[in-house]
């Protein structure tokens, strides 16, 4: 990004990946950025939690599409990997079944051959739809890239200026669910779920999501999963340092309260002290509902207009440090439901609880022993469950009984004693989450990708209430995820040079 004549003021609300990723291009453009984050560390969801020689990583634990943080970082003129380190995953996640398959997932062709190949139903023609759902992954996925990530794209009608509707007609998978694509590939159902359970990354329904978001596969098998020695916060400090050395002022336990504002601008931020920090230009890291509700003290009738970015699921998150090694897990694990369709449709729809619930589950120490004392595991684990709904308000002792529902899960599929073996514990439910976060009714991954409800859109960069107010981050488009909001706080600070510039 060539520099303005900058010298104007921003401020930037959370210290997330998003909002460091805009201070940092912004920065570099020539603007005078300050940071103010509520608690006492940048990172936002990105967090770490360290007890008893077990060291958590509370929130993102899959790193992808490492080339938007190297696309960061050549803004400032500094090379990526001088400052984070990264290695790859393999295999990329191991997959079992209530009947006893077991498949791991690998960006190798021949090591993924030989994994279909145990399969009872495989054939030649199984590999054959196998390759031809890849190439038609990486086919949405190169033509999303081009327009919906690199323009920065933010609305239907931006998506109909960019791509024309013969494109989208023919060559966007716009119309179909997620799910109703990979049907038409595969009836094999242990790859129907995994293929499914890649809408992971957004946290959203397959059977609601549009059929482009089968995108997300490429994401691995074309660039590679990561992981960062040391625990994924290592990414947090790394960008940290570049911030403080272009000049980003950081400000950790400094909350904003409020947004001021006149008329369509606003002019400041005023934090929990009493202070009121000025501001040319204000970019909110908090999700676009809260800031509007919290900090700008909007009414329902504004609000409503915001419905449809309704939140994604929350989850259970349990971090378990246990005195013993499950061999049989992988650095990346899932526990697949019975019948996955139903707890999509229980979490999505029904926002209820599910009973027979898909779980995540992450060994840390399969690439990092470091992460807890010899001998033992680092495990966390994560259901995906509703976020918080006053028609079905759940109370921390719902979530503490779901955790048991978990624990037996994983019992019975393989993880013998396994409340027996832990050792540290150290649950947070979607209260804690929203506490922690001020996330949208405790949401980890921002807004839904429902084609009925957005088509798969989160809400607009700039806002359209407030001509110098500016959003990043997973509620934002291009959404959830680590490289995503990364990108976006990138394409947020384009779009502010843009309208100094105009």
């Amino acid at each position: 990004m060539a520099a303005t004549n900058g010298g104007q003021q921003v401020v930037v609300i959370g210290a997330g990946l998003g909002g460091l990723s805009a201070a940092i291009s912004l920065a570099a453009a020539g603007f005078k950025v300050a940071v103010h984050e509520k608690n006492d560390r940048v990172g936002g969801k990105l967090n770490v939690l360290t007890k008893d020689g077990y060291t958590f990583d509370l929130g993102p634990s899959i790193l992808t599409l490492p080339q938007y943080f190297r696309a960061l970082f050549a803004r400032a003129g500094r090379r990526f990997d001088d400052y984070v380190r990264i290695v790859p995953v393999t295999p990329h996640w191991r997959n079992f079944f209530e009947d006893g398959t077991v498949l791991d997932l690998h960006m190798d062709p021949a090591q993924m051959q030989a994994e279909l190949r145990q399969l009872p139903a495989y054939s030649d023609a199984l590999w054959e739809r196998w390759q031809a759902f890849l190439r038609y992954s990486r086919e949405q996925y190169d033509i999303l890239e081009q327009g919906y990530l690199d323009q920065g794209l933010d609305t239907l009608w931006d998506f109909l200026r960019f791509y024309g509707v013969f494109r989208i007609g023919r060559k966007i998978d716009f119309r179909r669910r997620m799910a109703g694509t990979i049907g038409a590939y595969f009836d094999e159902p242990h790859l129907r779920a995994i293929l499914e359970y890649f809408i992971k990354y957004v946290g959203s329904s397959a059977y609601e999501a549009p059929g482009y978001m089968n995108l997300m596969p490429n994401i691995q098998f074309q660039h590679d999963l990561w992981y960062v020695p040391g625990g994924l916060y290592e990414l947090a400090r790394g960008i940290e340092r570049l911030a403080r050395e272009v000049g980003v002022a950081l400000h950790t336990g400094s909350e904003v309260t409020a947004i001021r504002h006149e008329q369509r601008r606003v002019t400041g931020a005023q934090l929990r002290d009493g202070r009121t920090v000025p501001a040319d230009i204000v970019v909110s890291n908090m999700e676009v509902i809260p800031a509007y509700e919290r900090l700008l003290g909007e009414g329902p009738a504004f609000l409503r207009r915001l419905e449809k970015f309704e939140p994604a699921c929350s989850g259970l998150v349990l971090h378990l440090g246990t005195d013993r090694i499950y061999p049989q897990l992988a650095h990346h694990n899932f526990f697949y439901s019975q019948d996955q369709e139903k707890h999509f449709a229980t979490v999505f729809r029904e926002k209820r609880l599910p009973e027979d619930p898909t779980i995540y589950l992450v060994a840390v120490t399969r690439s990092d022993p470091s992460q807890a004392p010899a001998g033992c595991d680092n495990l966390k684990v994560l259901p995906h469950i509703p976020y918080l709904n006053d028609a079905h308000p759940y109370t921390r002792e719902d979530y503490l009984a779901f955790k048991e529902r978990v624990v037996d899960k994983l019992e019975r599929m393989g993880l013998t004693d396994l409340r027996r073996h832990i050792r540290v514990e150290d649950v947070w439910t979607p209260h804690d989450i929203r506490e922690r976060y001020y996330s949208n009714r405790g949401s980890i991954y921002g807004v839904v990708s429902d084609w009925r409800r957005n088509y798969g859109f989160k809400a607009p960069k700039r806002s359209s209430r407030y001509r110098n107010l500016y959003f990043t981050g997973g509620s934002v488009n291009p959404g959830g995820g680590m490289p995503m909001v990364v990108l976006c706080g990138q394409k947020v600070a384009d779009r502010i040079v843009a309208d100094v510039r105009a």
